[in-house]
């Protein structure tokens, strides 16, 4: 190996590398022996001398990218992502006769001379000027690894691979600069290593170890003496010959191989004959990279946590820096993933939706408490087919999703337990007609209010119109009511409702804020299914919010050692007192027990939920949970334009689609198997008094009645307050019933201490 002299200079050998290799080469030879005549030599020596010396003196050696593993929670393998398709590994580990074949044809003097061949230039010169074209390259092993480097550094972006690979005179400087570096501070074995690592050999298997399982399904260490002829061939062109597509081109470059391994001694004449007159023992694997390779059809949690790795800033500063480590490769992501609540979400989805058909479902598992997410899964594939898609249904827009669904009455809950924090009591009545126009005005943040259109007048009506009131709480959220929910939210005020979601992290798919208008009262705004599958997860976990997560932990491969690296933390919050908590439990306990989610019911298992039908049954959802899981299903068509009404869908005929028809069913099973072996755990059960007597007074009072004790007449009659109104206390009821409209405010009737309280 050359060596610096004592006084710190070059070495004679390095001496007239740089002389004949810049004054003589640099003109021709480094350009890559591209030109025939000789004549040539001197072209521009002097400048590129000047050049050479002017290279910064240390190459930069970027780790080579390797394949990313995705485990689900126990460890067992979901998916391989990859940039490149490689894993790394020591000279030790490759076959002695792939290291042979691979130096016999690419450099056979290779122990001999340092970093250029001057042998070999010479007579790559002398037979390109005869033919009068370029018929031999004169690089060395080492100068082909500096040159790959520089491709592994310019990554995937085309214009950098140009100029990386292109036939310049400067690009040759630099290369053989660096070749002269890496001979001194590496030494043989470890370029070969390094080689072999980083060489390309065709259908995306990138280093020896790839190469060795994607056309022979074995380790390189392995490999036998054609099958490392065969190898070593491709490198030189990789599509040429490819023998995946050429099995006659492939085969003679292997032969050429082998009869150079005998004429340097590697092997014998005997030997070369035989494994020329084997076949070329193909057990092709094929390339299995990225999220649609995913077990359990949990192609799109791969793709929900290749995201959140290139949006989430503990990951890098900067887009770029995260995509950056993204692409090196070489992590082991440890996920939040539950194999048997996927494996149950994706059965379940299969037996009720087909992938064929005019809609989809969408469905997520989160673990309350930790904001853990156990399962993600949709009825049309990860992929690029027919009936496949790249959407994530369950997931926002800024995360790989779409633009979220309106999630109907499923949004009730949040309202009511926007109530109950106000103070309002768990039995409220209110006379919840069939059909009514919006209240006005209603108050919004920050002293805004919400009015309706006194010439046209927006208005809504309930499913049924047996749907008559009064009802209470109870009875309206187990029917759900639309009315009465209307009537709620205009007698506490949109601002109380739209903080709850915000405090329950549940947000427009697309971003935006949620608009200060009442109809959101009965779920007009798009979400997705994991925001409302977290949101719920809230009542579960007895008011505490958790943000969702999706990696445990990320272990990354550098060289021979592995780091572990930061990962995002859930954190949680309290986004309303357990009291409401319960009560919200225990009225949507109601649903799933008589209620309109009765199919949804887990038997034994203690459970609640809501379901949601939005107008022209564009979409139904069923949203419940139990103590230690939270589900959320969607069904209905991502481009909202097929309404649910004459359909069929997983086989089955359907008049109209209800929540608790399509959904409920599906989040029934779903959450049956995802619990299988799960301690079967109890909510903490609160009693709702019925809110209405004989009489079935409206139960309604005026804001300043919360705040009083005894709430004087109206307090006492209506709806008196023995606690302060505080976390949603039950209140007495009215003994005798009021005529509607017995209490009547100013401005028609609406609003919340804006006017009117009752209308």
């Amino acid at each position: 190996m050359p060596k610096k002299s004592s006084g710190g200079g070059l070495s004679p050998a390095q001496q007239a590398a740089k002389f004949l290799g810049v004054s003589v080469l640099a003109g021709a030879v480094l350009a890559g022996i591209a030109l025939p005549a000789v004549g040539a030599l001197g072209l521009a020596a002097k400048g590129s001398v000047e050049s050479f010396d002017e290279l910064p003196a240390n190459m930069k050696t970027p780790p080579l990218s390797q394949r990313t593993t995705i485990l689900d929670a126990d460890g067992g393998q979901i998916a391989t992502v990859y940039s490149r398709d490689r894993t790394v590994v020591g000279l030790r580990d490759v076959s002695p006769y792939m290291q042979k074949a691979i130096v016999a044809i690419e450099d056979s003097r290779f122990y001999q001379h340092g970093a250029v061949d001057l042998k070999g230039v010479l007579r790559a010169l002398n037979k390109n000027a005869r033919s009068g074209e370029v018929s031999q390259g004169a690089s060395t092993l080492t100068q082909q690894y500096v040159k790959n480097v520089f491709v592994e550094e310019a990554g995937d972006d085309p214009t950098k691979v140009a100029q990386a690979t292109q036939q310049t005179i400067g690009r040759k400087i630099r290369e053989l600069k660096y070749a002269i570096q890496v001979e001194e501070e590496l030494g043989k074995k470890k370029i070969l290593e390094n080689y072999l690592n980083i060489t390309f050999f065709g259908q995306q298997a990138y280093g020896v170890e790839a190469a060795a399982q994607r056309y022979f399904s074995k380790s390189a260490k392995d490999l036998n003496i054609q099958e490392s002829a065969l190898l070593a061939g491709i490198v030189q062109s990789p599509s040429r010959y490819d023998p995946v597509n050429d099995e006659a081109e492939a085969t003679k470059r292997r032969n050429i191989v082998l009869q150079r391994m005998a004429t340097v001694g590697d092997i014998s004449r005997a030997q070369a004959a035989d494994a020329m007159k084997a076949p070329l023992g193909l057990k092709v694997s094929k390339p299995r990279n990225g999220c649609i390779t995913a077990v359990k059809g949990a192609g799109f949690f791969c793709d929900y946590v290749r995201e959140v790795f290139l949006n989430d800033k503990v990951f890098g500063k900067t887009k770029e820096a995260r995509a950056k480590v993204w692409n090196q490769g070489g992590l082991t992501i440890r996920t939040t993933m539950d194999a048997a609540a996927q494996d149950s979400a994706q059965r379940s989805i299969k037996d009720h939706v087909y992938k064929s058909d005019e809609v989809a479902t969408a469905a997520s598992i989160v673990q309350p408490g930790t904001g853990k997410i156990l399962a993600m899964g949709q009825s049309r594939p990860y992929g690029f087919g027919k009936n496949e898609t790249q959407i994530n249904l369950s997931v926002d827009g800024s995360m790989g999703g779409g633009m979220g669904y309106q999630p109907g009455s499923t949004f009730k809950p949040i309202v009511a337990a926007a109530a109950l924090e106000d103070g309002m009591p768990a039995n409220k009545v209110y006379s919840s007609p069939y059909q009514m126009a919006y209240p006005s005005p209603v108050s919004a943040c920050g002293d805004k209010r919400w009015m309706n259109d006194r010439g046209n007048p927006a208005k809504l009506e309930n499913e049924n119109s047996s749907e008559v009131g009064p009802y209470d709480m109870k009875e309206a959220t187990a029917k759900s009511v639309n009315t009465y929910y209307v009537q709620m939210i205009s007698d506490i005020g949109i601002c109380p409702v739209t903080t709850m979601a915000k405090k329950m992290g549940v947000e427009r798919a697309d971003g935006d804020k949620m608009p200060q208008v009442p109809s959101i009262a009965l779920g007009t705004q798009e979400v997705s299914p994991l925001t409302m599958a977290n949101g719920y997860a809230t009542f579960a976990s007895r008011g505490m919010y958790c943000t969702p997560i999706a990696i445990e932990s990320v272990g990354q491969r550098v060289g021979d050692k592995t780091k572990s690296l930061q990962v995002p933390k859930s954190t949680c919050s309290r986004a309303m007192s357990e009291k409401t908590a319960d009560t919200i439990n225990a009225l949507l306990k109601g649903v799933v027990e008589d209620g309109t989610g009765s199919k949804a019911g887990l038997g034994s298992r203690p459970s609640a939920g809501k379901t949601g039908t939005t107008d022209e049954r564009y979409a139904a959802w069923f949203v419940g949970y139990t103590p230690n899981m939270a589900g959320a299903v969607w069904v209905g068509d991502p481009a909202h334009k097929r309404k649910m009404s004459g359909i069929t869908i997983g086989g089955r005929s359907y008049g109209k689609v209800f929540g608790g028809e399509v959904p409920g069913p599906i989040w029934r099973d779903m959450m049956s198997g995802a619990l299988e072996g799960k301690p079967v755990e109890q909510f903490n059960d609160i009693h709702i008094p019925d809110g209405r007597d004989k009489g079935r007074g409206d139960g309604n009072r005026d804001d300043d009645d919360r705040d009083e004790d005894n709430g004087g007449f109206i307090g006492g009659l209506v709806g008196g307050n023995n606690n302060g109104g505080g976390g949603g206390e039950p209140f007495p009821t009215p003994s005798f019933s009021l005529p509607e409209g017995f209490f009547r405010g100013q401005d028609n009737g609406g609003g919340n201490g804006n006017g009117g309280r009752f209308g």
